[in-house]
């Protein structure tokens, strides 16, 4: 059975883990199909079957097909929405959109989960400063996944890297999670804090570490679909989110793909299996 550092957070031996980054590496390889997917014309629901196709035939589960009733594979939200849009053949990509994809896939009972923001063709400088930003302040985040660091340095480290960087709206409704035989588990980690604040991180807890940005003001509203969440002042939004392995010897990101390599030496982290 799994020791438990604090009630209901999974502590993972090392050979847990490696299920993990095996999950993970899925959930890796269908983002890079759907980054090379995405184009004018492309619908989102054509982007889920490509998604699907991915995890299927690794031999895993799309983590969030049928989760309390959602349809699709994956997340895509479109411009002004932020998380959980529902793929539809009628929402189709066009020329400066923008798109965060969030994918998760289990493996042996083991969960990946991750999330990108890409542009749709060129892209407008602004949305792409904003995307900018968020994916850097997720990777400021996972620096902090080191034992003996708390939930408030994680935030701490995310919100102050946006307040730094633009002044983008850091959305609050929504947040990280720990995960690990299930998708979403305890902890929730907010995506600001205060130093030294919450609960001690200690070496086998897996987190997802996941900012959302936006161009406008952080507030959110969740449309009558019951999923699909937008800005409330209809501005463009981003996504970020790797599932992510406290250490002894610093964080081990298991959903990391191949484009990330340079971006983990760079940052010190422990090199996953590639």
């Amino acid at each position: 059975m799994f020791r438990r550092s604090e009630p209901d957070v999974q502590i993972k031996t090392p050979e847990q883990i490696a299920m993990m980054r095996a999950a993970g590496q899925v959930v890796a390889r269908a983002l890079d199909t759907l980054r090379a997917a995405v184009r004018p014309g492309v619908s989102t629901l054509e982007l889920d079957a490509v998604a699907e196709k991915v995890i299927r035939d690794a031999g895993a589960v799309p983590s969030f097909k049928g989760y309390h009733g959602f349809p699709g594979s994956i997340c895509a939200s479109v411009n002004e929405e932020v998380v959980h849009g529902i793929p539809s053949a009628e929402r189709v990509l066009s020329e400066g959109d923008i798109i965060s994809i969030d994918c998760g896939a289990i493996l042996e009972g083991w969960h990946g989960d991750s999330a990108i923001t890409v542009a749709v063709g060129e892209g407008r400088p602004e949305d792409l400063r904003m995307m900018e930003v968020c994916e850097e302040s997720m990777w400021q985040g996972i620096a902090e996944l080191r034992p003996g660091r708390s939930l408030g340095d994680i935030g701490h480290a995310i919100g102050g890297h946006i307040s730094r960087n633009g002044g983008y709206g850091n959305v609050r409704d929504y947040g990280g999670h720990g995960i690990g035989t299930e998708m979403h588990m305890d902890p929730h980690v907010l995506n600001y804090g205060k130093r030294g604040k919450g609960l001690k991180l200690v070496e086998g807890m897996c987190l997802a570490i996941e900012p959302m940005t936006t161009l406008g003001r952080h507030d959110v509203v969740q449309l009558d679909d019951g999923w699909t969440v937008v800005t409330r002042d209809g501005k463009p939004a981003a996504h970020f989110e790797h599932t992510v392995a406290v250490t002894a010897d610093g964080p081990l990101v298991l959903t990391a793909r191949e484009s990330n390599r340079d971006k983990i030496a760079d940052m010190g982290f422990v090199q996953p299996t590639w």
